[in-house]
């Protein structure tokens, strides 16, 4: 499968991690997920993200994840893996582990707690000498979770500098005017070309996809349907596209809670058929009848066949 690079387009699916109802790693579980998100018409899988839990497993459960995962599905679409983690030791030996499996690429966002532009490049000039040269990366910037601020200028530096580097996954929030610098820096040749990729859900897809986003990177429960927006977008059917996005609005913004859409997302994914189970790794929120019942009434307006 043909690596990342600064021309990577479409709907990347943020993968979930099936576990057992005792919490465990459902490995055997992973090829029915995974034909889902196939099914789903996605342009590539992106494992041991957020979305995945990863911060919840050993490093054993991650490379046994990986491992399956990559045997799996590297074959018929890109596969990146989150590779994310305090040591770089421990972040070198995954990234090279999953790139000889036949990964496209490597996924990482700084290290929490960064203060300032100059601390940001440090960090990942040790990355990239760390991994070595010729394993493509993408920059997580989702200072919701790291409380790292990458600016505009931080990032044209280290596009200068880290040839490696080729995609962002934008989900500042609100980050449409960084994307719109980005690429207007792009167009008067200030610095390269990257692909971007948005997250937050999609929940800002059609107007992320108007300022120049090159698709999306999120764990929506319906990423058939960002695949259909998306695809609607580039046939310039614009209009098209967005009413089909408000249609499905509703669940996303209840996915996107804080603290509460994981469980509500994988209990939407079991209802689908992807996950032999909907259990999330603790701590979680646990979800109430008064939730679920919610749920069934916001599915019922959009998708009456998968209630219950």
């Amino acid at each position: 499968m043909p690596r990342l690079n600064e021309d990577t387009r479409g709907v990347f699916v943020i993968s979930a991690t099936p576990f057992r109802p005792d919490g465990s790693l459902d490995l055997e579980g992973t090829e029915q997920l995974l034909d889902f998100y196939l099914g789903c018409g996605v342009s590539g899988i992106t494992i041991l993200g957020v979305m995945g839990e990863a911060n919840k497993m050993t490093d054993a459960e991650s490379a046994d994840f990986a491992g399956r995962a990559l045997r799996c599905a590297a074959q018929k679409l890109p596969v990146i893996v989150g590779v994310t983690h305090s040591a770089l030791t421990a972040l070198r030996d995954l990234s090279h582990s999953v790139m000889d499996l036949g990964a496209s690429g490597v996924m990482l966002q700084p290290m929490a707690g960064l203060k300032s532009d100059d601390a940001v490049f440090r960090y990942f000039e040790q990355v990239f000498e760390a991994i070595g040269a010729d394993i493509p990366v993408v920059y997580q910037d989702f200072p919701q979770a790291s409380n790292v601020h990458l600016s505009p200028a931080a990032w044209s530096r280290m596009v200068h500098e880290f040839p490696d580097l080729v995609m962002l996954k934008h989900e500042d929030c609100p980050g449409l005017p960084k994307l719109t610098k980005i690429r207007e820096m792009e167009r008067e040749g200030r610095q390269r070309r990257v692909s971007i990729l948005t997250g937050n859900n999609g929940l800002y897809f059609p107007q992320e996809l108007h300022r120049g986003a090159d698709g999306a990177m999120t764990g929506f429960a319906f990423p058939d349907v960002l695949v259909r927006v998306y695809d609607l977008f580039t046939a310039g059917r614009a209009g098209e596209a967005e009413d089909l996005f408000d249609r499905y609005l509703p669940i996303n913004r209840h996915e996107q809670q804080l603290g509460f859409g994981l469980p509500i997302r994988k209990e939407i994914l079991r209802r689908r058929g992807a996950l032999r189970h909907a259990t999330a790794r603790k701590p979680v929120y646990g979800l109430t009848d008064v939730d679920v019942a919610e749920l069934d009434r916001l599915l019922e307006r959009i998708e009456p066949d998968i209630r219950g």
